[in-house]
This record gives C-alpha cells, structure tokens and sequence, in this order.
C-alpha cells in the first residue's frame, strides 16, 4: 500500500463481497479463512517450520516475532500481507527488500482496535461515530500524523498523511493489540506481481519470513480495499474505488461528508 500527499495509489491488499451497512462494512470471513484450504494444501512444504495456522493459539508467537523486529505473512480479512512492527526502521526496510520495492513508495498501517487510530494519525475533525461504521473492513483511511502521532519519523519519511486499516480479520487484530504499536502492513508479493489469496500464491517468499500464517484460501479479488481521504474536515476523496465504494460513499453522505472535486 503506498499513498501521498496528493494521490494516493496502495498496493492491493484487500477485497471482500458487498457489505451491510447496519453492521457498516464487516463481514466476519474469519471462520472462512481457517475452512478454505482446498488450494492451499501444506503437507510437506513446512519442512523448515515457518508456516503456521493462523489462530488464537500462535498469536502470542507472531507477537513476539514483531516485537523482535521480524516480518511475519498474515491473512488479512481478504488478502495476504506482509506485517512488521511498524516502528522499526530495520523491520520496515526489510519488507522493502523482500518485495523488491522502492523506498519512495509509502506504507500504510494496520491497528487491532478503531480506538487505536487517534494514537497514529489526527481523528478530532471527524464525527462521531464514522470510523466505527467504516471499519473493520475493506477500506483505507488516510489522515494526517500530526505531530501527536507516536508513529516513528522514520516511517514514511517527508509524508504528512497516513493510510490506516482496521482488517475485520481476528488473528492479525490481536496480533496488533498484543504488539502494542501499529503494524506496517503490504501486499504478500512481489511489487507489480499479482496480490496473494494463497500462502502458496508467495511461496518463493517464505524462506524471507520468520513465520507466515495460514487462514487458508481467501475469498478475494482485484479491486482491493477503497482508499478514501479524510484529511479535510466534512469532506472526503476516494483515491481508490476498490471493493466498497457505494457502502463508503453512503455511510460518509449519511454523516454530511461532501465529495471533494479535484480543480
């Protein structure tokens, strides 16, 4: 996922069915997640013990490998993604080489609670209420970090937005809780190859994590996560139509949200 200032363009991450907006974009594919593994078959190729399944019980493990400056493969509530403490340097450049991606291109974070976000980015010019219908779900918010933001400078250096997600994903929210920081978050694949609804589909990548998860076969496609603005207050942009466009645009409306034209 990379943003800018101005435009914003992420690396696909993630993509789920129309949502309901009474339950604003969650879907609940974790139990989908553990089920599909068909097409994700392990049996011989966790001869090395990096693949895990991704429940409650390696939590604790993915934890303790992000808070010792790993990079760990985790499903998301669609695709599967790199992850790493986000306040590292040494952890965020690795995810860099091992996508074969250039520096200039921002990354995105991911946190395990809605409460989280007005930690790393400014939330005061929002209404109440508007994060929560959005998220947990596909979409990207992008905010100012603000100089409140405990996110290392390091991060994204020379960028005064920041993309967030809120994956409506168990395992990778706890993993987050339990870190105690923001995770850098990306695609599990090289950059320009195609997003990975498989830990099969980035198996010549696993030998560069110290472990990657298995939700199984993810229920996903191209259109990835919406990517919307909020950086101005009672206005939105969407940088990305991605997966939940209308569901978006309708919760951002019933909040009198304005669409900002480019002039």
């Amino acid at each position: 996922m990379a943003f800018s200032n101005k435009n914003v363009n992420f690396t696909r991450l993630t993509l789920v069915p129309r949502l309901q907006q009474s339950q604003g974009l969650r879907r609940g594919l974790t139990k989908n997640m553990a089920l599909s593994l068909d097409n994700c078959d392990l049996g011989h190729e966790n001869k090395n013990g990096v693949v895990h399944p991704a429940t409650d019980s390696y939590a604790a493990e993915a934890v303790e490998a992000l808070k010792a400056g790993k990079v760990i493969a985790v499903p998301t509530d669609t695709l599967y993604g790199f992850a790493c403490d986000a306040c590292s340097l040494e952890a965020v450049n690795r995810i860099y080489e091992i996508k074969g991606r250039r520096h200039t291109s921002p990354l995105a974070i991911c946190v395990g609670d809605v409460s989280d976000i007005k930690r790393f980015a400014v939330t005061d010019h929002l209404p109440h209420g508007l994060l929560d219908s959005l998220l947990p779900g596909p979409v990207t918010i992008v905010l100012r970090r603000g100089e409140s933001s405990v996110l290392e400078r390091s991060l994204n250096p020379g960028f005064d937005s920041i993309g967030v997600r809120v994956p409506d994903c168990n395992f990778i929210r706890i993993i987050a809780r339990g870190s105690g920081t923001a995770l850098a978050l990306t695609s599990a694949n090289l950059s320009g190859q195609p997003s990975s609804v498989c830990i099969k589909d980035f198996e010549n990548l696993w030998e560069h994590c110290a472990f990657v998860y298995d939700g199984g076969l993810l229920p996903s496609g191209p259109a990835g996560s919406t990517v919307v603005d909020l950086t101005s207050p009672h206005k939105y942009k969407i940088l990305r139509p991605g997966s939940a466009k209308e569901e978006t645009v309708a919760i951002l409306e019933k909040h009198s949200f304005i669409e900002e034209v480019n002039t």
